[in-house]
């Protein structure tokens, strides 16, 4: 079976050579050695001022709303996964949705305002597919409503824009290390504050129970994570350079084989993007639903990565349309992409495609 993604693991000697320290310090989790070095290589590779890391990419949107003390509406966008909607309601806050942008699948900052209301208190958007947001025009937005801003960067690992991590824009960004993503931990994620010292203290206590010592500040839980998973990250982090460099390989390899078959986000020239996903729209469902199952057929695994447009989730308390949204949900197709692919797979699955394609029944 070809699957829609695989994790890279480093040479297992490497990662054998650090954890076997452990059996010495015996130092697993709360802050180890590990876990600091990891934050200071993160902040130097990625160019950013300040990283923490946490457990995982859902736990670092929790953390980003109750540091940044958000207690009512939060607009965002439907066309993510689904952490990012999870996480506003478990924090008691209000998710209030904008439709996106049909080029680069991110929210539509043209949209935003008209959802704006006197209970909205922070924007939360996602880099789709590590595509940046127009964050030049979020940004302003903020700063005329006095909105917080929190980024879900689960996606961009290592994206510029105009030649800058696009992690500086921003309240707060956040990263997921999961075993899928191009860099990871096994498990684990990132809190980026933009913000200052004081917000730096407050991420700290709330990922770690809300005590310093032995006195309590603040209404925290257990985001930690641990030496192991921090020792797979540094290990990884001397990889990521060549996984980025194999995964636009074999973007570039289906971009030639399914040139004008099938419609792709557009990536602006001024972003320096890192090759996360490899999505293609279809014209319609039918179509989609038709090569997906050929590809199974075939043992060629994809996802319908998003699907549904999270603005139609049953519980939701609210209703809100957002038709761009939920029409490119029905028809957007992830495709494998990893570093162990193989370029004649590459070709395999591109073919199949337009086979599918040209005889899909009436």
């Amino acid at each position: 079976m070809i699957t829609v993604t695989q994790p890279f693991l480093p040479p297992k000697n490497d990662y054998d050579r650090l954890i076997s320290k452990l059996w010495d310090t015996k130092w697993l989790t709360n802050h180890g050695e590990y876990v600091q070095q990891l934050e200071q290589k993160l902040e130097e590779y990625l160019d950013v001022s300040s990283l923490h890391f946490v457990t995982n990419g859902t736990i670092a949107l929790h953390l980003a709303i109750k540091s940044l003390k958000i207690k009512n509406q939060i607009i965002t966008t439907p066309f993510s996964f689904i952490a990012t909607t999870s996480s506003i309601l478990w924090e008691n806050c209000e998710p209030v949705f904008v439709d996106i942008d049909p080029n680069t699948l991110c929210i539509d900052p043209s949209k935003i305002e008209a959802r704006i209301t006197d209970k909205t208190e922070a924007i939360l958007a996602t880099h789709v597919y590590g595509i940046p947001c127009d964050v030049e025009k979020i940004e302003e937005i903020a700063q005329r409503y006095n909105l917080k801003v929190i980024y879900d960067a689960a996606h961009a690992f290592g994206v510029k824009f105009k030649g800058e991590s696009v992690l500086k824009y921003g309240d707060i960004s956040s990263l997921s290390f999961h075993s899928t993503k191009l860099y990871h931990t096994v498990e684990g994620g990132g809190i980026v504050n933009n913000t200052g010292e004081e917000l730096d203290k407050t991420i700290k206590l709330v990922r770690n129970f809300g005590f310093d010592g032995e006195q309590y500040y603040a209404s925290g839980l257990n985001a930690k994570n641990s030496e192991f998973h921090a020792a797979m990250g540094l290990c990884n982090l001397n990889y990521i350079n060549e996984i980025i460099m194999k995964r636009r390989e074999l973007s570039e390899t289906y971009d030639v084989l399914l040139e004008n078959r099938l419609q792709r986000p557009k990536i602006a020239t001024n972003v320096e993007y890192n090759y996360a996903y490899y999505p293609v729209i279809f014209e319609t469902e039918k179509e989609l639903i038709y090569v997906k199952d050929q590809l199974l057929i075939n043992e060629i695994e994809t996802r319908r990565y998003f699907h549904p447009s999270l603005n139609e989730l049953s519980f939701l308390e609210k209703s809100f349309s957002c038709p761009i949204s939920e029409d490119i949900s029905k028809r957007i197709l992830c495709l494998p992409l990893y570093q162990d692919l193989t370029i004649d797979v590459i070709e395999r699955i591109a073919g199949l495609i337009v086979e599918s394609s040209n005889r899909l029944p009436i």
